[in-house]
């Protein structure tokens, strides 16, 4: 894309959090060029937290935000979509501390953001483009990116579970690609754990209608799965909505193998503390480089 987007008019929708179980109202609002995803809490006064790296403040089971003491909770799904359906300003206007889990995947959010339409701006672009590979690691988990002119990813996942086990899934992101085969795909659980977690304070608005969750040998949901590797389909999903903290669509290829919240804002993190791994590009830009490139090989 040339020029960034926003919503062409306002949607909306509620539900309960999935982990606060507190009824909310959700409403995407349109805003202009240059503003990034924006959380607004009218229940407080409008107060505006940004969707950046920079308000991190929990990534357990889910990403959440503080901005001066104020919450927003479990923000992973929705900004994967935003994020994969190319639509780069937006207000998001909520009444409670945590964005609706809705059925528990993407695919709500992008059906609402087809309700609002894409309106283009006059705003050219920027890209952040990975200049060399950057790896963390630790734990048996293992994170990476580099270097590409498309945003790609790979994801590799294990559960010891006989419906799970080990998956691994290689795709680039397109909003086409993303609503097929990852929005779909539902936050998930083990039987086993789900005591645990409520023991955390967690889980407290889950149910059948909003995750999917294993027995020890089989899939609780009456439906079955949406896909036979979900689970991995789904961490792509949270991926990508921990990546859109950047700020700006990304060039690259990400590699995450056993990761979650805590690593995959890690990586982040760690692309944003050092301007020698990335460039900002417009859309032009690249697509001269590319130009100049093969013609280079072809004389």
């Amino acid at each position: 894309m040339r020029f960034e987007t926003t919503v062409m008019r306002a949607v909306e929708t509620r539900g309960v959090g999935l982990h606060s179980g507190v009824p909310v109202n959700l409403r995407i609002t349109p805003a202009p060029a240059a503003t990034g995803i924006v959380f607004r809490r009218t229940d407080l006064d409008n107060f505006e937290i940004p969707a950046s790296w920079r308000y991190v403040q929990k990534v357990s089971y889910a990403t959440s935000l503080m901005r001066q003491g104020v919450l927003i909770s479990t923000t992973e799904h929705l900004l994967s979509t935003f994020y994969s359906m190319g639509i780069d300003n937006a207000y998001v206007e909520i009444d409670n501390l945590e964005v609706p889990i809705l059925d528990g995947s993407g695919l709500p959010f992008v059906e609402l953001l087809n309700q609002a339409g894409v309106r283009q701006t006059r705003r050219r672009r920027r890209y952040l483009r990975i200049l060399q590979p950057v790896l963390l690691e630790g734990n048996g988990k293992k994170i990476s990116i580099f270097p590409a002119d498309s945003f790609a990813l790979t994801c590799r996942v294990f559960f010891n579970h006989p419906m799970v086990r080990e998956r691994a899934l290689d795709m680039q992101v397109t909003p086409a690609s993303y609503a097929r085969e990852l929005a779909p795909a539902r936050t998930f659980g083990f039987e086993w754990e789900l005591d645990q977690m409520r023991n955390m304070g967690l889980i407290r608005g889950a149910s059948m209608d909003n995750a999917v969750c294993f027995t020890p040998d089989s899939v609780m949901n009456p439906g079955g799965l949406r896909f036979e590797d979900e689970p991995c389909r789904h961490k792509a999903l949270d991926l990508i909505g921990d990546l859109a903290l950047i700020g700006k669509p990304l060039l690259g290829h990400v590699v995450a193998e056993r990761a979650g919240h805590a690593m995959h804002v890690a990586l982040v993190s760690r692309i944003m503390s050092d301007p020698s791994l990335y460039e900002v590009i417009t859309f032009d830009e690249l697509a001269n480089r590319v130009t100049a490139t093969v013609t280079a090989q072809t004389e």
